[in-house]
């Protein structure tokens, strides 16, 4: 009986060791995931995405080519999920889990709300899967990004990297 209690608090320690390994290193990687979550007019908004760094590179136009679909972060494309139907842009999205994409511009992004929520990159993305696409226009930052942010905000979501900020309103 000792024995097989042993051996269990062996397994359960060497599962917490790791987990905890797991954990260390998914933070330590080059573009880090992080979660940005609020609430927008009484609705509940959750974006999984990895951060990538400027690291001295050129981003907008460079690294992140205009006119062409981006995952809108690094590694796993992005997702969002909404807690009811609402309203972006002024056009309806459905309650639910979609991968977010952007088209960056100079002056005008193109934000895509995918219905293949769970996909690498934008490798496999597929336009006919797109629930909503919407226009937005993008401004500069005050200060430089070193690292690609989103924020849930008051009326909307928020995108900022290197000189770059765009924003899409979210409404019931």
């Amino acid at each position: 009986m000792m024995d097989k209690l042993k051996l269990t608090f062996l397994s359960i320690l060497l599962v917490c060791f790791a987990l905890t390994t797991a954990i260390s290193q998914d933070k330590k990687k080059p573009s880090p995931p992080d979660t940005a979550e609020g609430k927008v007019a009484g609705v509940d908004v959750k974006i999984d995405y990895h951060q990538p760094s400027a690291k001295g590179r050129k981003i907008m136009g460079d690294l992140v080519p205009y006119a062409k679909v981006w995952r809108t972060g690094a590694n796993d494309a992005t997702t969002i999920e909404i807690s009811e139907d609402v309203k972006v842009e002024g056009k309806t999205l459905a309650q639910g889990k979609y991968s977010l994409f952007t088209i960056p511009g100079e002056k005008e992004w193109v934000i895509i709300f995918n219905k293949t929520a769970k996909q690498w990159g934008a490798y496999d993305y597929d336009e006919a899967q797109d629930a909503l696409r919407v226009k937005v226009k993008s401004a500069k930052t005050k200060d430089f990004v070193e690292t690609f942010n989103i924020a849930v905000v008051d009326n909307g979501v928020e995108m900022k990297w290197e000189n770059t900020k765009v924003k899409f309103a979210l409404s019931k």
